[in-house]
């Protein structure tokens, strides 16, 4: 293979999937030629997964796509755990919007996957090629050179800078790095049944925990209903899927009386639910993501979501890596980051899964028992009600500025809030609460809210639209440009950072201690003021992705600016993504 020729793409993605179509757009957004490789001849057209999350909706947000999968979605979808005998023993109904959006929504995958196919419409530096099956690959210290086979059983051969691996959990990508893919298969089997005519109708996601067989019951956009029946060891796909036998499976979850055979069938199909993630995620110059890196069960909806988080983090640090802005050494911060929460999904996916589908009737019924002992303890039942059982992204490394790297000592006021939320009473406490005894939990490495915000110009509009695309530095109640010395100012003209002075409404006009570089905003629900009046600082430093790089004071700016810029290899002398 020859190393010094030309370029096809900057970056080369394998698998149009959702993770795949994700860091597409993404790497359109920034102008990174790209090129999408994808096996088959057409998108999948047939629903997978069937639930989006808030994380997901701000990520598609990011590249401007939110709005135009609205259609295919229905927010504030609840989850409901029901007992043999029709007791809803638990319901998982966030009505939270700290991240902009609703965060539990049912989706039609299959229209949602077209919208992000035709956003790619939008850039001429994105070419997506179907029918194409990558044969082999090659790396070097430059790039990576692919021999691609087409349907007509013609080969060529293309050469990236770099090549990411979402193609799904048999990834020929990851078995061709000889990456380990360890965890486990569970010995039960589940028979998906997807139906066009919904014959219930009632919304939500019902889980029904029937030792005798479980199965879930769900509404989807555009009257579609999945149904999932456990199957035994001793039945095969092709028993179950006989007429006779499906119609017996249907008849547990239909009114008495209704004909089966009048559903409007789109597919069945037997799967196992797998736990397993990838001893490594990046090789040289080959990152994978999505199922290629991790595959988990479906009891909290959270595989499609995790692998969308996993386009979010790569997408703009690839960008930044191609174009100068930043060395490969924030692409290892991918690595450090993505993989430990990954795992900790598995982990209550895995957990959930054994709640819901025990088969023993004892064990069955003292879960019963408990959960209706559970809801009447108040702080339990918020706990599940409210989902704070699902471990939010926090990375603990990478591209993550902590406090001691500021070289400011905790108080004995942070120290103590930090031994409280270690006790048992921390974890059921309000995060408010928690944030407010010293004060001590740090932001940094977490998801930034996202409020609505008011503009000068009177729009009233979502935070993310604001910040841009790229680095943002946001403040509260002041321009931390008073603060800024020479090598901070260049450090944000090669992030390309916007400065962002959060204000109430009724000052949000007023010029005396603003400079010319920040961007006023009124603080519409006054959700800055109380994120910021939570932590030691008031000047923090967000990520492309949202999440909060780090968080200081006006008066130690300049050294978090320089942390952020030595962590990511940023290269001062360049412009921005």
């Amino acid at each position: 293979m020859n190393e010094a020729r030309q370029f096809d793409a900057d970056v080369i993605v394998v698998g149009a999937g959702p993770v795949g179509l994700s860091i597409a757009n993404m790497l359109g957004v920034h102008g990174v030629k790209t090129v999408l490789l994808e096996r088959g001849e057409e998108l999948i057209d047939y629903p997978r997964a069937i639930g989006m999350d808030d994380e997901c909706l701000r990520s598609l947000q990011s590249f401007g796509m939110a709005e135009a999968v609205q259609e295919h979605l229905t927010p504030y979808h609840w989850m409901r755990f029901v007992t043999k005998t029709g007791r809803c023993f638990a319901s998982i109904e966030p009505r939270t919007d700290e991240f902009g959006w609703s965060r539990r929504n049912a989706f039609n995958q299959p229209l949602v996957d077209r919208v992000l196919l035709d956003g790619l419409k939008r850039f001429p530096n994105v070419e997506v090629r179907f029918g194409q099956d990558v044969m082999r690959f090659e790396q070097d210290a430059d790039g990576v050179t692919l021999d691609v086979k087409r349907t007509d059983g013609s080969v060529s051969s293309l050469r990236t800078r770099w090549l990411v691996g979402s193609d799904g959990g048999r990834s020929p990508i990851r078995t061709a790095l000889n990456v380990g893919f360890g965890g486990f298969t569970d010995t039960s089997k589940w028979l998906v049944v997807d139906v066009r005519n919904d014959p219930i109708g009632v919304p939500h996601m019902y889980m029904h925990c029937d030792p005798e067989r479980p199965y879930v019951s769900g509404a989807l956009p555009d009257g579609i209903r999945r149904f999932e029946f456990m199957i035994f060891e001793n039945e095969s796909e092709e028993e179950m899927t006989q007429p006779a036998n499906l119609a017996k499976l249907m008849a547990k979850v239909l009114p008495p009386g209704v004909d089966s055979t009048r559903l409007d069938y789109i597919r069945q199909r037997v799967y196992t639910h797998n736990a397993r993630i990838a001893d490594r995620w990046k090789v040289g110059r080959v990152m994978l993501a999505g199922d290629a890196a991790h595959i988990m069960p479906v009891w909290q909806g959270q595989g499609y979501n995790t692998g969308m988080r996993d386009a979010t983090n790569l997408g703009w640090k690839l960008a930044y890596v191609v174009k100068g802005i930043a060395s490969e050494k924030l692409l290892d911060t991918y690595q450090m980051e993505r993989p430990p929460h990954a795992k900790s999904m598995i982990d209550l996916s895995v957990t959930a899964g054994r709640i819901f589908s025990p088969r023993n009737p004892a064990v069955a019924g003292a879960r019963d028992f408990a959960t209706w002992v559970l809801n009447y303890i108040p702080p339990l039942k918020r706990y599940f009600t409210e989902m704070r059982f699902k471990p939010m992204p926090k990375y603990e490394t990478g591209l993550v500025v902590r406090e001691a790297e500021l070289n400011t000592e905790a108080s004995f006021g942070q120290l103590l809030g930090q031994l409280v939320r270690k006790t048992p009473l921390g974890r059921f406490m309000p995060k408010a609460s928690q944030n407010a005894v010293g004060k001590g939990n740090s932001p940094a490495g977490r998801l930034f809210i996202q409020p609505r915000v008011r503009t000068r110009d009177g729009e009233v509009k979502l935070l993310d639209d604001v910040l841009g695309p790229g680095f943002a530095i946001v403040a509260w109640g002041v321009d931390p440009s008073f603060w800024l010395d020479q090598k901070s100012r260049d450090i944000i003209a090669a992030l390309g950072a916007r400065i962002i002075t959060a204000k109430p409404v009724p000052q949000m006009h007023r010029d005396r201690d603003i400079g010319p570089d920040a961007i006023v905003v009124g603080d519409e629900q006054m959700r800055l003021k109380d994120w910021f009046g939570s932590y030691p600082g008031a000047v923090a430093v967000i990520r492309p992705d949202r999440f909060v790089a780090g968080l200081a004071y006006p008066v130690k700016i300049n050294e978090l600016l320089a942390q952020v810029a030595d962590k990511m290899g940023l290269n001062v002398t360049r412009g921005a993504a």
